[in-house]
């Protein structure tokens, strides 16, 4: 007995030995960081979020266990892949979609409020390949919804902004909505 507790002593010995070299923190500054002039870019398109049809760009992925009047109340989310437009119309130039989810997340029938994460990426034009990401809360009872940029990538690389945005359509029978988006971003 007295042979295993010296064995298992010097095991014991070894692995606190050995969690020093192993346990640090390693961090190398490899050279300065330069200073980068941040740039800021306007953006102006529109976004179509269709929920009827049989092509819908927005589908319910869950609801509530909770009986309601409507299809869009408390709880319901969203899954959606809205194509972004320069134009009002389906019809007009595609220059990218946003995907993501969003919310309901207002108790009052009256008011759709929404808890939204999107990326916006551009898929043609200046900016194909690059994407900012929005997560923010809108409301319908504000005619302008400020909502925040909280990231990007490519030449939208650690975007910050907001993006103001306005119903251009709603048909409030099928809930499809165009929105009109005004974005600033401000990046590197």
């Amino acid at each position: 007995m007295k042979k295993e507790h010296n064995i298992f002593a010097l095991a014991m010995l070894f692995c606190l030995a050995i969690v020093p070299v192993y346990g640090q923190y390693y961090s190398k500054t490899v050279m300065r960081a330069t200073q980068r002039a941040k740039k800021m870019t306007r953006l102006h398109f529109f976004l179509h979020d269709t929920v009827s049809g049989e092509n819908p760009s927005a589908v319910v992925i869950a609801r509530p266990n909770i009986t309601q009047p409507s299809s869009f109340g408390f709880g319901t989310l969203f899954a959606i892949n809205d194509p972004l437009t320069v134009g009002p119309a389906l019809t007009s130039t595609l220059i990218g979609n946003a995907q993501g989810l969003y919310v309901s997340s207002s108790r009052d029938p009256a008011v759709f409020t929404t808890v939204m994460y999107a990326d916006f990426a551009f898929t043609s034009g200046r900016f194909n390949g690059s994407s900012f990401s929005l997560i923010s809360r809108s409301s319908s009872s504000d005619a302008i919804r400020e909502l925040a940029i909280v990231g990007g990538r490519g030449a939208f690389r650690m975007a910050q902004g907001f993006a103001l945005t306005q119903i251009n359509f709603a048909n409030l029978t099928t809930g499809d909505v165009i929105l009109e988006c005004n974005v600033t971003l401000y990046h590197y």
